[in-house]
C-alpha cells in the first residue's frame, strides 16, 4: 500500500487527523496539485539499513549525559562517514561567521547563481560543518546549486539569541556577496530548522528581502515540548523525548519562556512566510512539531509542502552512505529548491 496525497479537501479543510498510519508516507500539500512523487511504504531492506543506523547511534552516544558529551558523541559518529566528493569548496568569512561554500565540480557550473543557506542539527550545543558536509554536498549536486554551510555558535558557551543571529548574518551576507533574495533557499534540521525558521520570521519582521523558500527537516517548533508524539513516539525515537527537549530549553532559553514566538516558530506570526517544505519521520518524537506548524501555516496563508516519512529516525537524512531513502528525501529537498529558485538549472 502506497501513501496518499492529501489536499485540504480531503483533509475536510485545515484540520488533519489526529493520528497518521506509521506504515504510511503522507505528502500534505496546500492545494489540491500533487507536487513531486508519491513516495510508498518502508521497505525490508530500508528497515534493515534504519536498525544498522539506530544500533550506530546507540553505540556512540551510551554514557553521553552531558551537551558537551553529547556534542563529542556526534561528532565521533559523523567521522564514520565518507566526506562529500565531486564538489569543490571555499571557506569563506561570512560577517564573522565561519562557513563552506560548496558547489558541484562540474564544468560550466555558474557560481553565485543559487544558494542554499544550510544550518545544521544538534540540539543548538552540537554539530558543524564536518558533521553535515556530506548531505550538504549531495544537496549541491542534486540542486545543481551552491550550499552555505555555516558553524554558528554553539551553547552552552553562548546561549540564545547568538545561533539566530548568525544565521541572519549569514543570509544577510549572502545578499550583500551577489545572491539574489529569490535564489537563496533557507534550510536546516531539528534544532538547524528552528534557527532556519526564526533567522526567516526575523527578516519578514523588519521587512527585509526574504529567500525564495525554506526547507525544515524535522524542526524543534516548540520547546515547551507539548506536542503529543514527544510521549507517544518516545520508544520508536532513541534521540530526541520530552526530557531532552527540556534540558535543551533550559541551557538555550534560560528565564525566556518556552513559548516566546521569537525561539518557538509554533507560537509565531507566518503570514507572508516564504513556500515551506517540511521533513519528518514517522516515528519522531518531533512529528506533531512537525504537524503542528504545517496546520498553523497553511491556515496563514503560506504555500507548505510536508512529507512524512515511514519509519526514518531523526537526522536520517544525513546518512546517504548508509540509507537508500537519505538518497531519496534528498532528491525530494533538491527538487523542492530548484522549483523555488528564480533561475532555474540548465538542462
Amino acid at each position: 500500500m502506497k501513501g496518499r496525497i492529501l489536499s485540504n479537501a480531503d483533509r475536510g479543510g485545515s484540520k488533519r487527523p489526529r493520528y497518521l498510519f506509521p506504515a504510511l508516507v503522507v505528502l500534505i500539500l496546500s492545494s489540491p496539485l500533487a507536487l513531486g512523487q508519491e513516495i510508498g511504504p518502508q521497505s525490508q531492506s530500508s528497515h534493515a539499513q534504519v536498525e544498522k543506523l539506530l544500533g550506530l547511534w546507540k553505540e556512540h552516544f551510551a554514557g553521553a549525559d552531558s551537551l558537551q558529551e553529547r556534542r563529542a558523541a556526534f561528532a565521533r559518529l559523523m567521522e564514520t562517514m565518507p566526506g562529500p566528493t565531486r564538489i569543490q569548496v571555499r571557506q569563506v568569512d561570512a560577517d564573522g561567521v565561519d562557513g563552506e561554500l560548496m558547489w558541484p565540480a562540474r564544468l560550466h557550473h555558474p557560481i553565485g547563481k543559487r544558494v542554499i543557506l544550510y544550518i545544521h542539527g544538534g540540539g543548538f550545543s552540537g554539530g558543524s560543518i564536518r558533521t553535515h558536509s556530506l548531505f550538504a554536498g549531495s544537496l549541491a549536486k542534486a540542486a545543481s546549486s551552491d550550499v552555505l554551510l555555516i558553524n554558528y555558535r554553539l551553547m552552552p558557551e553562548y546561549a540564545y539569541p547568538a545561533q539566530i543571529n548568525d544565521a541572519l548574518t549569514a543570509y544577510r551576507w549572502l545578499l550583500d556577496n551577489g545572491y539574489r533574495n529569490e535564489n537563496v533557499v533557507v534550510a536546516g534540521d531539528g534544532a538547524g530548522g528552528n534557527i532556519a525558521l526564526e533567522a526567516v520570521l526575523r527578516q519578514k519582521q523588519a521587512a527585509k528581502p526574504l529567500p525564495a523558500a525554506v526547507i525544515a527537516l524535522s524542526p524543534i517548533t516548540d520547546l515547551a515540548a507539548t506536542g503529543g508524539t514527544m510521549t507517544a513516539n518516545a520508544g520508536s525515537d532513541p534521540l530526541v523525548d520530552k526530557a531532552s527537549i527540556e534540558t535543551l530549553r533550559k541551557t538555550y532559553l534560560g528565564s525566556r519562556p518556552a513559548t516566546d514566538p521569537q525561539a518557538s516558530p509554533l507560537y509565531a506570526d507566518m503570514t507572508g512566510f516564504p513556500p515551506l517544505l517540511l521533513q519528518v519521520g514517522s516515528g519522531e518524537a518531533l512529528l506533531d512539531d512537525t504537524l503542528r506548524l504545517a496546520d498553523k501555516a497553511r491556515e496563514e496563508g503560506v504555500d507548505v509542502t510536508t512529507e512524512v516519512w515511514p519509519g526514518m529516525p531523526h537526522q536520517w537524512q544525513l546518512f546517504p552512505a548508509m540509507l537508500d531513502d537519505a538518497d531519496r528525501s534528498s532528491q525530494t529537498i533538491a527538487e523542492f529548491a530548484i522549483r523555488h529558485f528564480a533561475d532555474k538549472p540548465e538542462e
